[in-house]
């Protein structure tokens, strides 16, 4: 079970949002790569980098701050990132530069095609995000909620061949109201592919419930405010969470 630091890029600097609302960022850092170094110091073993800018835009607006995190990253952990990713070209541009899986959210939805040209192009490197209220997808930087269900349209990106699922409960994101466990593992239930868990994250309890559903296929979890306001130590989380798979592995011998 992975604990993966989140970094959400506006304007260069290393923000948070409340449900995804731009206007209402608080600034943790202006050094995305001395932030990116921090995590890595503590233990992280991916991480997960977010072009806010570039999400509303429809393309990447945070090169500099990326570059900066690639270079302080170096080859040492994966990085993943999302935002404003809607063309093979970008896709090719970000995995050159140094990233390791590029994340699309809107595009999965509005352009399946793409999507599909993506994951045929670059096997093993597509992760798609789906963020969603009450079962339905949002896109454009969840300002819009279509009539999509999660789950089927998960499956459709699973056929296409997509490294992994990132299920955001946009309606937890940055609230610090505990991850959505049951929605999470319902949607794991329904795939092969990994799911990753995101929005919400709040403390330790939440670690603890996802690894307790690991075995329904969910593999990690992103950290944004949480390990930024200090409610969740995100070592010791790491250590926790690791522990937790250790003795259950062994538990099933």
């Amino acid at each position: 079970m992975l604990i993966i630091p989140a970094i959400d890029l506006k304007d260069g600097q290393c923000v948070r949002l409340k449900q995804g609302f731009m206007d209402e960022a608080t600034v943790f850092s202006d050094s995305p790569g001395e932030q990116a170094t921090h995590w890595l110091e503590r233990g992280a073993r991916r991480l997960h980098v977010v072009d806010l800018n570039g999400a509303f835009a429809g393309k990447p607006r945070n090169e500099k701050a990326i570059r900066e995190i690639i270079t302080a990253v170096g080859e040492d952990i994966p990085i993943q990132l999302g935002g404003g990713i809607r063309d093979l070209d970008t896709i090719e541009h970000c995995l050159d530069s140094g990233l390791t899986y590029v994340i699309i959210g809107t595009a999965a939805v509005k352009n399946p095609g793409f999507l599909h040209d993506a994951c045929g192009a670059f096997p093993g490197q597509i992760i798609v995000g789906l963020d969603a209220r009450d079962g339905k997808v949002a896109v454009d930087g969840w300002s819009k909620l279509t009539r999509h269900d999660v789950i089927d349209l998960a499956r459709k990106c699973e056929d296409y061949g997509v490294e992994a699922i990132i299920y955001t409960d946009i309606g937890r994101d940055g609230m610090l109201s505990g991850i959505n466990v049951e929605a999470t593992v319902k949607l794991a239930q329904f795939l092969r592919i990994p799911v990753i868990a995101s929005g919400g994250l709040s403390g330790i309890d939440d670690v603890r419930k996802l690894c307790a559903v690991e075995g329904e296929g969910i593999v990690g979890v992103i950290a944004g405010r949480a390990i930024y306001d200090g409610t969740l130590d995100f070592a010791g989380a790491q250590a926790e969470a690791d522990r937790l798979v250790t003795k259950a592995t062994h538990a099933s011998r």
